[in-house]
């Protein structure tokens, strides 16, 4: 990155930030219910080069698409482009709460794969802010910059996410995952040591276009659940509050089929992550890849919020020995699965079920395999 700066800026930057991409290990569906995730930080990474200009301009090379934006920061606007959008967000945020800016260089590039769902945005974001808090001194606190991170996407870039994407983007540490308690934002280092073996991850290449629509009705089939449960237990606000006891005797009576399997899925998602905490705090792997396993059994027939392809892949799975968890991840229709394979037969596993993927729908899944990495840091400042 400092290369690509010097080239573009005929100067060297001040400062270069990573800042890692994300995969959430168990707990999907779970973060707008109050309810718990454990994301990762991921060794696929952000980089980004930056030093401050003498005048208001803000000039951004996108170094991957040999892409260049032009702005200032007296009058930010969207791009077509999409990329400047995530900076500008950021800035704009910083802006808006009273932190003065100054005319910046900036340079971006890196690895994470675009699309499968790793969070490339949020590790973007997360860069900018930690980048121009160390170049200009706010003293910003971690928590202060993951909610201006959050906040830029939300109101700039217009896309309503949670908050654990930039949260594991910011706090990621190497070898652990995050136990994020989404109604309080407490969270806990889980330590996740892979051993023998690696959490390889399988790209589809499908987006199903049902995904946004059924994602809000999901989110008010839960609602709807709530409102029911509340005219017996007043003390539950959200899913996070019921139980297995309240799902199955009282809430089955009272909402149709799918609402009681949306909120049963939950519910026991909730408790799944929390019992694979304990098995990652035993190191036993094994246990923790089970409820992988019952955790996309969930999400698939009782959210349904999977689609044929990951099926395939998470069938496929269950059959290789070398594999001892897999799940789909991400909010669904498409998309990645995660496994826990043993290292010895990675290559061979990924082959084989290469094969049967594209004997049934056309085309092998990209494979990517990664390691638990901490979270957005300098890698030098000038």
């Amino acid at each position: 990155m400092a290369q690509k700066f010097r080239e573009r800026f005929k100067s060297d930057p001040t400062i270069i930030v990573s800042s890692p991409g994300r995969i959430n290990l168990i707990g999907e569906h779970t973060d707008y219910n109050n309810g718990f995730v454990l994301p990762a930080a991921i060794d696929k990474t952000i980089s980004l080069a930056v030093s401050q200009r003498d005048d208001d301009q803000l000039h951004f090379l996108a170094a991957d698409f040999n892409d260049i934006h032009a702005g200032t920061y007296t009058d930010f606007r969207k791009s077509t482009k999409l990329w400047p959008d995530y900076i500008n967000g950021v800035l704009q945020q910083l802006q808006e709460r009273g932190f003065p800016l100054t005319g910046l260089n900036i340079a971006i590039g890196g690895d994470i794969p675009s699309g499968a769902g790793l969070s490339s945005s949020a590790a973007l974001e997360c860069s900018v802010v930690f980048a121009v808090n160390e170049l200009l001194g706010y003293g910003l606190s971690k928590m202060d910059m993951v909610r201006i991170a959050q906040a830029a996407e939300n109101h700039f870039v217009g896309v309503k996410c949670g908050i654990m994407d930039q949260f594991a983007s910011m706090f990621g540490k190497k070898n652990h995952a995050i136990l994020l308690d989404c109604r309080n934002l407490k969270y806990e280092y889980v330590p996740f040591d892979l051993h023998q073996y690696a959490i390889l991850l399988l790209d589809t290449q499908v987006k199903h276009s049902l995904a946004s629509g059924e994602y809000n009705i999901r989110r008010e089939q839960c609602e709807m659940g709530v409102r029911a449960l509340r005219k017996i237990y007043p003390q539950v606000e959200s899913l996070r509050d019921a139980n297995r006891a309240m799902i199955e005797y009282t809430l089955r009576d009272m909402v149709p089929d799918v609402v009681y399997n949306r909120c049963k899925y939950v519910v026991e998602e909730n408790l799944r992550l929390q019992v694979g905490c304990e098995a990652l705090r035993r190191n036993d792997l094994v246990g923790f890849g089970k409820k992988m396993y019952a955790s996309h059994t969930g999400l698939s027939k009782l959210y349904e919020v999977s689609c044929p392809e990951l099926d395939y892949l998470v069938e496929l799975a269950r059959e290789e020995h070398a594999i001892i968890g897999a799940r789909m991840m991400g909010g669904g229709f498409g998309g990645c699965t995660i496994n826990l394979i043993r290292k010895p037969y990675i290559n061979e596993v990924v082959q084989r079920l290469g094969d049967a993927f594209a004997n049934r729908f056309g085309q092998k899944p990209l494979s990517h395999i990664c390691n638990l990495s901490d979270g957005t840091h300098v890698v030098s400042a000038g």
